[in-house]
């Protein structure tokens, strides 16, 4: 397993197809000697985050990990870093090298292109759906301003590996398609690279579904324990803003309330009169919420207006 202190060099003398995760992660080459973390501490690039991805589907290391220590921005720009490559420069490059390979008066190399086309267009919808609807959602995530419209269950129930047209075109290719010499090694070359994108596909796919979606489940979850204590805090915020805004002629005629007195007997208690008495607690409810003696009660102890020892319970 690659680890923060071996050398960024090294990993790549023993793996070459790191290089191609390097730009996604924002990594620029030119570090020397330096360690893997500090390479990422120097480019601003989560280091157990780019070692996790690294280990889990290049290295193919099935190594647990934990998504506490994910940095689910590096992540995130990781993720919108391959989708731009792949959709930006590899499927268009593969194609022109497709094309060039084929001979376009061939009915069946015709074929061949339409069936790429169709694949590149599966793609392309595969990618855009997490670009306009997953991506967001985790960015409003990270932001704390995720609504309720849409979870990371939502897009795992939806999300699978879309390289069943590429088999197929591969096969295709390598049984049928017949060509000379020239043809032939621009073809294999063309058959090398879709290989190499099936491959990076499916490592694509493991990031997602094994690293990314865990880590997401565990900010939602956080989201709404930070939402629960939100709400709680407001709750005792607006008691404490109710409790502000009543009068001290308010507060007495609750405590009254509290120790079993009738209306009549608060009013020659505080000397008021009884429709006084009545506004007062019209008042007290309309702030407070509470219309029931147990509920004032409960508020008074709570509130320190009455000792619990002195209300008959």
């Amino acid at each position: 397993m690659y680890e923060a202190e071996d050398k960024m060099i090294n990993l790549i003398s023993d793996n070459y197809n790191i290089l191609e995760s390097l730009g996604r992660f924002g990594i620029n080459m030119g570090f020397g000697d330096k360690t893997v973390r500090e390479v990422c501490e120097d480019q601003h690039v989560d280091t157990y985050t780019f070692l996790a991805v690294v280990n889990y589907s290049i290295n193919g290391y099935r190594s647990v990990v934990d998504t506490d220590r994910i940095s689910v921005p590096t992540l995130l720009h990781y993720l919108k870093a391959s989708h731009e490559y792949y959709l930006d420069f590899q499927l268009p490059y593969n194609r022109m090298a497709l094309k060039e390979a084929l001979d376009e008066d061939d009915s069946l190399a015709r074929l061949i292109l339409k069936m790429y086309d169709a694949y590149a267009h599966e793609i392309r919808m595969h990618m855009k759906y997490e670009e306009y609807h997953l991506f967001p959602y985790v960015d409003s995530l990270i932001n704390n301003t995720a609504n309720d419209d849409y979870n990371i269950e939502t897009f795992s129930k939806h999300h699978n590996q879309v390289t069943q047209r590429l088999r197929e075109l591969k096969n295709i290719i390598i049984k049928y398609l017949p060509s000379n010499n020239k043809r032939n090694n621009q073809l294999s070359r063309v058959l090398f690279d879709l290989y190499k994108n099936e491959e990076w596909l499916g490592q694509h796919a493991e990031v997602e579904d094994h690293i990314f979606t865990p880590a997401i489940r565990k900010l939602e979850r956080k989201q709404k324990q930070n939402d629960v204590s939100v709400k709680i805090s407001q709750m005792i915020s607006k008691g404490q803003d109710a409790q502000e805004a009543l009068s001290d002629r308010e507060k007495e005629v609750i405590v009254s309330l509290v120790q079993g007195m009738s209306n009549k007997e608060i009013a020659d208690h505080l000397f008021i009169s009884t429709n006084t008495v009545i506004t007062h607690r019209r008042n007290i409810a309309r702030k407070l919420q509470i219309h029931s003696p147990a509920g004032l009660t409960i508020y008074a102890i709570v509130n320190n207006l009455v000792d619990i020892s002195s209300v008959k319970l």
